[in-house]
């Protein structure tokens, strides 16, 4: 297995949604173990500040997270924890809401963390909260693909558009990727995707990508209560299948050098998050 420099050529992914409860940290997380079960390296950035998601949703106990690195007590790689497949998770903490904040210090300190980290990262997943705050935005457009979870429910539908507008008009993202996610079957996911291009395309400027389905599955429900990732427990249910089509097309997005690395990732975070401030 051959892995990409930290500092060039990481391909860095928003998996966000325009409302909360269509499974978003969970299509973050399969899709973590997906690209690593395929040979990448992979690390999960937990970015859903008011609600740390991902080590519930892994059932792990991180003993350091995120504010430790700002505080200075500890180093980005004391702070990982091993996930299935061996993907890397960086776990969140409601401390993280002090990156609104920063230091010029602290500021120059997370650039150096990330981009100096002494492990290769192929892909950086980010796994923000939902909705159009302005954390949500920081985190999202400072990524390169931003996949929009969505389900076939008016307000996601609706919510959905909304956290597009606003990334689009205020941040400057023309490029998004959508997943219909709890779908009964793939065609539904297709009508949900043409029915946000139809408005989209009239009144936005975007090029809005279609990432596939995962469908309701009785086995998906099962891996959640047992605070597992699908892909593990129940690897040829559907929804693993599907998730496993999805990493496919992810890696076939096409990936500018211009914009890999994940100091880069930070250096554009702190950009926006200064110039909105």
């Amino acid at each position: 297995m051959t892995s990409s420099v930290n500092n060039g050529g990481t391909r860095v992914i928003a998996v966000t949604s325009g409302k909360g409860g269509v499974g978003k940290t969970n299509v973050a997380v399969n899709l973590a173990v997906a690209l690593a079960q395929s040979g990448q390296q992979v690390m999960l950035f937990d970015a859903d500040l008011g609600l740390a998601n991902v080590d519930v949703a892994l059932g792990i106990k991180p003993r350091y997270d995120i504010q430790h690195v700002l505080s200075g007590e500890r180093a980005l790689e004391d702070i990982l924890v091993e996930g299935p497949a061996g993907i890397s998770v960086v776990p969140a903490s409601s401390g993280v809401a002090r990156m609104a904040s920063l230091t010029a210090s602290e500021q120059a300190g997370l650039v150096h963390a990330f981009s100096c980290l002494p492990v290769a990262v192929d892909t950086l997943i980010v796994d923000t909260g939902a909705g159009i705050d302005n954390t949500v935005l920081t985190f999202t457009a400072a990524c390169q693909e931003v996949v929009v979870v969505l389900c076939d429910e008016p307000t996601s539908l609706t919510d959905a558009y909304a956290l597009i507008k606003v990334l689009n008009q205020q941040c400057g993202v023309k490029r998004f990727q959508l997943l219909a996610n709890m779908v009964d079957s793939e065609i539904q996911g297709r009508q949900l995707f043409d029915k946000l291009c139809r408005v989209a395309d009239r009144f936005l400027d975007v090029h809005l990508g279609y990432l596939g389905a995962v469908p309701r599955d009785d086995y998906l429900r099962r891996a959640v209560r047992a605070q597992r990732a699908v892909l593990v427990e129940y690897p040829r249910s559907d929804a693993s299948l599907a998730l496993q089509q999805v990493a496919t097309r992810v890696q076939k997005l096409p990936l500018s050098s211009a914009d890999g690395g994940l100091g880069f990732f930070v250096e554009r975070m702190i950009e926006y998050r200064s110039g909105s401030a």
